[in-house]
C-alpha cells in the first residue's frame, strides 16, 4: 500500500538539515504502523512525506502502485482528499462550526452534495460513537470527545490510509486508551492502513509494526506480534 524508496529531505537555510537520509520501507494493506523515536529524528517529516504534504529531495513513495512525484500538485491533493484521512494531535477543528460541520467540511470541499455529505458525517460520527455531539461546538467538548471528532472527520471520505501523527499526545492516559481502542476498533473493522507517529510506547505496542527511528533513517522495524487479518 505505501512504499518509500531512498527517500531522502534536505531542507535548505542557513543551516542545511537533513531529515531523511535514505528511507526504504513498505507497509502492507490493513497495517497499522507505529513510529517512534526521540525529538528531531524525523518521524514527522517521514509521515509528511509518505502521505504528500512535504515534497521529498528524492527518492520515491508510491502509494497504491502510483508514485507521487509523477502527480501534478491539483491531482497530489485531490488524491489526498479521496484516499487519506489525517488526525493531529491539536485537532485543528473550527471553532465557529459544530461537530457535525467539521466532519462534513472535507466532503463539501471536495463537491459532495451538502444533504449526502451531512448524512454521511452523522454515519460516520455514529460509527466513532459520538452521535450526540454532532450539533456542539469545539469548546464544549472535552479533549478527548474533540479528537473523536478529529477521527469521524478523518474517516468520513472512507480513505483507505489514516496518517496519525502524535494522536494522543494531548491527551490522558485513560483517554488515550479510549482512542487507541477506537483506532484499533477501526483498523480491524474498516481495513484501512493506519501510520501513527508517537512518542508514547503504550500507544505502539497497539500496533502490528514499530518502525523506530534515528537521526534520518530507520534504526529498527519490528513485528509486533499482532499480523493483519483478513
Amino acid at each position: 500500500m505505501i512504499e518509500a524508496l531512498e527517500v531522502h529531505k534536505v531542507y535548505e537555510g542557513e543551516v542545511k538539515v537533513q531529515a531523511l537520509r535514505g528511507v526504504n520501507l513498505a507497509i502492507r494493506k490493513g497495517e497499522m504502523v507505529a513510529i517512534m523515536g526521540p525529538s528531531g529524528c524525523g518521524k514527522t517529516t517521514l509521515l509528511n512525506s509518505l502521505s504528500g504534504l512535504d515534497d521529498i529531495t528524492s527518492g520515491e513513495v508510491f502509494i497504491a502502485g502510483q508514485p507521487l512525484s509523477k502527480m501534478s500538485d491539483r491531482k497530489r491533493t485531490r488524491f489526498r482528499a479521496e484516499e487519506m484521512g489525517f488526525i493531529f494531535q491539536s485537532y485543528n477543528l473550527i471553532p465557529v462550526l459544530s461537530g457535525v460541520e467539521n466532519v462534513e467540511l472535507p466532503l463539501l470541499v471536495s463537491g459532495v452534495k451538502p444533504r449526502k455529505a451531512r448524512a454521511r458525517a452523522i454515519s460516520t460520527l455514529e460509527l466513532v460513537g459520538i452521535p450526540e455531539l454532532a450539533h456542539k461546538r469545539p469548546a464544549e467538548m472535552s479533549g478527548g470527545q474533540q479528537q473523536r471528532v478529529t477521527a469521524a472527520r478523518a474517516l468520513v471520505n472512507e480513505p483507505t490510509i489514516v496518517w496519525a501523527d502524535e494522536p494522543t499526545g494531548a491527551l490522558d492516559s485513560e483517554t488515550s486508551e479510549e482512542i487507541m481502542d477506537l483506532l484499533c476498533r477501526l483498523n480491524e473493522e474498516q481495513k484501512q492502513t493506519f501510520v501513527l507517529v508517537t512518542h508514547d510506547p503504550t500507544v505502539a505496542h497497539r500496533a502490528h509494526r514499530i518502525i523506530r527511528m534515528r537521526d534520518g533513517l530507520i534504526e529498527h522495524d519490528e513485528p509486533n506480534g499482532k499480523g493483519v487479518s483478513g
